[in-house]
């Protein structure tokens, strides 16, 4: 992981020649200040990475990568864990997605609540879900994941439930819960975990989650914010499960 990794949205494979996009290219010329035969690695988001050397040619062309090697390498969770994140302001939503993909969550769906402080203006949905999406890349890039974790929103509590109904383990996260997080789930299992806005869950909405099967545990004495409970929760389960002991998995 020490050579610069840049997502290609496109097929790879060994010994052939690609044109970098110019947003990659842009990158790894001006900002990272890269030279011709320098070593990178290449991702698409279908898994493994790509080993390649850089073809700079001749001043400020297009810029081309030769693919040397693949690496079946996987970064992914013990847990496909998807986080039911309640809309809050843009910035704490854009923090929030970030270090999920960081923490090594599989997906994070932002819905509308009663109480949530934001609303998502759905004249600018595709807007904000493409920015959302190369927050998903750049944060890839930066931890070494080679498959791209799913954003997606939600316009009530109970779509986010139904997009999150493959889970086998489900828990809402409430200050005032009696249980905690005492044990990790086996390996592979999908957890979804909801959390709500600043003001917290209203009592319909604990209803509808507890009707679906999630459990109320809480995060210890303190009451964490909403950008902050979610990716707590999520890394104290995959600590639990030795996540943080665990190497890659080979290819």
């Amino acid at each position: 992981m020490a050579h610069p990794r840049f997502f290609v949205e496109e097929p790879l494979s060994v010994d052939v020649r690609i044109a970098l996009p110019a947003a990659v290219a842009h990158h790894a010329r001006a900002v990272l200040r890269l030279r011709d035969a320098d070593p990178i690695v290449l991702f698409n988001g279908s898994g493994g990475e790509y080993h390649a050397r850089l073809a700079a040619g001749a001043g400020a062309g297009p810029l081309h990568a030769n693919v040397v090697g693949f690496d079946a390498v996987e970064r992914e969770a013990s847990l496909q864990i998807t986080l039911i994140q309640a809309q809050a302001t843009s910035d704490k939503i854009d923090w929030v997605i970030e270090k999920a993909v960081e923490i090594g969550l599989a997906r994070v769906i932002v819905t509308a609540m009663a109480r949530s402080s934001a609303r998502l203006d759905e004249s600018r949905l595709a807007r904000r879900l493409q920015h959302w999406r190369a927050l998903v890349i750049a944060a890839c890039c930066q931890c070494g994941r080679n498959r791209l974790p799913a954003i997606l929103t939600a316009s009530s509590l109970t779509v986010a439930m139904a997009q999150a109904s493959d889970a086998q383990l489900k828990w809402m996260l409430d200050p005032a819960a009696s249980d905690g997080i005492a044990q990790a789930p086996p390996d592979d299992s999908r957890v979804a975990m909801a959390v709500g806005p600043e003001g917290g869950f209203e009592a319909d909405e604990v209803q509808v989650l507890a009707q679906a099967g999630y459990q109320a545990v809480s995060l210890g004495p303190r009451i964490l914010r909403t950008e902050t409970a979610g990716l707590a929760a999520a890394a104290a389960c995959l600590a639990l499960n030795g996540e943080y002991g665990r190497p890659p998995t080979p290819g």
